[in-house]
């Protein structure tokens, strides 16, 4: 099950891509997105994210 960003929540700090070990997430616009293909679930990018915006699909 591959996680998601709230976008409401998420202030485009990069510290989930920063974390996330195959970089499935990229920046769009100002606020950041999972590429579910690509995400191992590991749960690295939700323990980075500072406002707590990131969860299981």
């Amino acid at each position: 099950m591959a996680y998601v960003i709230d976008k409401d929540t998420c202030i485009g700090c990069g510290s989930c891509a920063d974390t996330c070990p195959v970089g499935a997430i990229k920046a769009d616009d100002d606020k950041y997105t999972i590429n579910a293909d690509e995400c191992l679930s590991c749960g690295a990018c939700a323990g980075g994210c500072p406002v707590e915006a990131i969860s299981e699909e």
